[in-house]
């Protein structure tokens, strides 16, 4: 967490991990948390979406959420998109109005080093570009296409790992020796560049407040071992339980861990530490609602 002291009426900022999170898990359903994210579109504070979801799985997903004005951060951070509200005016935008700044390593070289070492180490696993579109998604629960959309990745590559911890632990460090990194997240293990989640929400902290002239105040909420980094980069903190079971552990002095878990606790969590902060505090929704397709 920043040591900048932050002004108490200091405008906001919400980082969020969306599957496990602000999405159910299995359903990908995010009503329960629908009155905060109008709420906080009414205040103007951008909720910003951090997941490992890629940048083509996201243009669709703003838009049904209401975050099309919000930046996001796509792939475990190799990818950060900015509105026109966040880009200076010198910086031209692609076909989807957006300033595309990449922190990752290109995937075409990440695909290859997998290849080496899987050849080098004896060792098996199935990266995601290798999976049928069947596979994908059973193993997703992603309609046909939201699978193609998260198979369209640009610095960062899901795989399932099939093999021992031993030779887990062997690839983490092979892999260290080429600049990557493997982090787990909920269904998979993602390899990128160095960057991570907390690289990209300290980079979006920083453009906010070289734009605006103040530092803002920040919340994240996350669920994984992925979003740890992310977790303590900001202000203020909650981890949403998960079914994977994994320890998710932030060093974060300001943490709330919810009851409820995904988008339930996700509102659960956005009221701990907002709701009586000039927010009226808000009762988690009952579970449910419609999944995206």
């Amino acid at each position: 967490m920043s040591s900048t002291v932050t002004a108490p009426d200091a405008p906001r900022l919400l980082f969020s991990d969306l599957d496990g999170s602000l999405l159910d898990h299995d359903t990908y359903a995010w009503s329960p948390a629908a009155a905060w994210l109008t709420r906080l579109a009414s205040l103007g504070v951008p909720v910003i979406p951090v997941t490992s979801k890629t940048r083509s799985e996201l243009l669709g997903l703003r838009r049904e959420l209401g975050l099309e004005a919000s930046p996001f951060v796509a792939e475990n951070g190799a990818v950060v998109g900015l509105p026109m509200t966040w880009r200076h005016a010198s910086h031209s935008a692609d076909a989807d109005g957006l300033v595309v700044h990449t922190l990752g390593i290109d995937i075409g070289f990440i695909r290859q080093r997998l290849a080496v070492w899987r050849e080098r180490l004896g060792a098996y696993f199935t990266p995601m570009s290798e999976m049928s579109l069947e596979r994908l998604i059973e193993v997703t629960g992603l309609t046909e296409s939201q699978a193609r959309l998260a198979r369209m990745r640009e610095g960062s590559e899901p795989l399932i790992w099939e093999d021992s911890e031993e030779k887990l632990e062997a690839f983490h460090q092979a892999l260290k020796g080429d600049g990557l990194r493997s982090v787990r997240g909920g269904r998979f293990w993602h390899v990128t560049g160095e960057a991570d989640k907390g690289d990209a929400v300290i980079w979006l902290i920083a453009r906010f407040a070289a734009m605006r002239g103040v530092r803002p105040l920040t919340l994240a909420l996350g669920d994984g071992p992925n979003d740890v980094r992310m977790l303590e980069a900001v202000d203020s903190a909650v981890v949403i339980p998960a079914r994977h079971g994994l320890a998710v552990r932030p060093n974060q002095s300001a943490l709330y861990v919810s009851r409820a878990v995904g988008p339930v606790g996700w509102a659960e969590g956005v009221t701990h530490w907002w709701g009586n902060e000039g927010v009226a505090p808000l009762e988690p929704a009952a579970p449910g609602g419609r999944s995206h397709e």
